[in-house]
């Protein structure tokens, strides 16, 4: 009889066990999965081969990290701007992280530079600055890059809406099927407007707030359409496929400019790089002619204008060449 109620306890305390874990591991999932919706953990979905993260409702920042950077982002308030930035380039840094990022560039380019190149100790901070600027141009680049994707599936996605609107679904349900039927960063972005409006935020502002995050002349017309067609009525599916046909066709008329402008593009670069080929030319052939501009004062001058002067010519050809659609 002892042997028997010993054996009905075993089982009951592990059949409590058993029960215990697998209703917490169910609960844990159930507030991680909130967790990852209000809080901004990315969800990792996987399509056609590959792994992507979709875009975050809510930015949580961790301030536990990066305490010095940090310390320089509150005190001259860069957070909203370097936020703003680091979103469009789909970057999941915080402010602090991209300013922790650039000084530690600062400081490793500079202390390479006076350790180990052949250039006077004043030079050293100008090597430290054109590493600093490493982190900058990446985001930079990240940024252009996927706004210019964004703009190339854009009017697909206008089509949908027009599409899915024709069929009987409501805006902001073909907003949210964008998400299920397009790649990034077409379905994040319009997928968090979508979860914003749902979650209690108004069309219209949700709206706004994807036209602050994409900063295309496309997508303004399109939040302009939506809301002028919200307060006056009229057809949004063919203000919507209207939309789509002039986007198209300020791509044709673009591609054109650039087939025209290429010859000048090509110019700007290969001026702007025959002095830096011919500069070190001379520093393999004849190093003591160089030399002069490392390590004499007016050297160092005369080197510094002469940089100076080639950037800025650059730039100028770069907006000659440049032609706004």
């Amino acid at each position: 009889m002892n042997s028997f109620v010993i054996v009905a306890l075993a089982i009951w305390a592990v059949a409590m066990v058993a029960w215990f874990m697998v209703s917490r591991y169910l609960k844990s999932s159930d507030v991680d999965r909130i967790k990852a919706r209000l809080l901004g953990a990315p969800k990792v979905t996987k399509k056609k081969g590959k792994l992507k993260a979709e875009a975050q409702v809510l930015q949580q920042v961790d301030t536990t990290r990066n305490r010095l950077a940090q310390m320089l982002v509150d005190k001259y308030k860069l957070a909203p701007k370097l936020g703003l930035l680091l979103e469009q380039a789909g970057l999941s840094w915080s402010a602090a992280r991209f300013v922790h990022l650039t000084l530690v560039a600062l400081l490793g380019g500079t202390a390479f530079a006076w350790l180990m190149l052949p250039i006077p100790k004043s030079l050293t901070i100008f090597v430290g600055l054109v590493c600093a600027a490493g982190p900058p141009i990446y985001v930079w680049r990240k940024r252009k890059s996927r706004l210019k994707r964004f703009e190339e599936i854009f009017p697909e996605a206008l089509e949908f809406v027009s599409r899915s609107m024709r069929a009987g679904h409501a805006f902001s349900v073909s907003l949210e099927m964008i998400h299920r039927e397009f790649q990034e960063p077409v379905s994040g972005e319009f997928r968090r407007a979508f979860e914003e409006h749902n979650l209690g935020l108004p069309i219209e502002v949700a709206l706004q707030k994807l036209a602050k995050r994409v900063p295309s002349l496309d997508v303004h017309f399109f939040v302009s359409a939506v809301l002028l067609q919200k307060r006056t009525g009229g057809n949004l599916a063919e203000i919507l496929d209207k939309l789509a046909y002039v986007i198209r066709e300020r791509f044709k008329l673009r591609g054109r400019i650039r087939a025209v402008s290429a010859h000048g593009r090509m110019t700007a670069t290969a001026l702007s790089l025959i002095p830096i080929a011919v500069a070190v030319l001379m520093f393999y052939t004849n190093p003591e002619y160089v030399k002069f501009f490392f390590t004499d004062d007016v050297g160092n001058i005369m080197l510094g204008a002469a940089v100076a002067l080639q950037l800025i010519g650059y730039f100028i050809m770069q907006q000659i060449v440049r032609i706004e659609v």
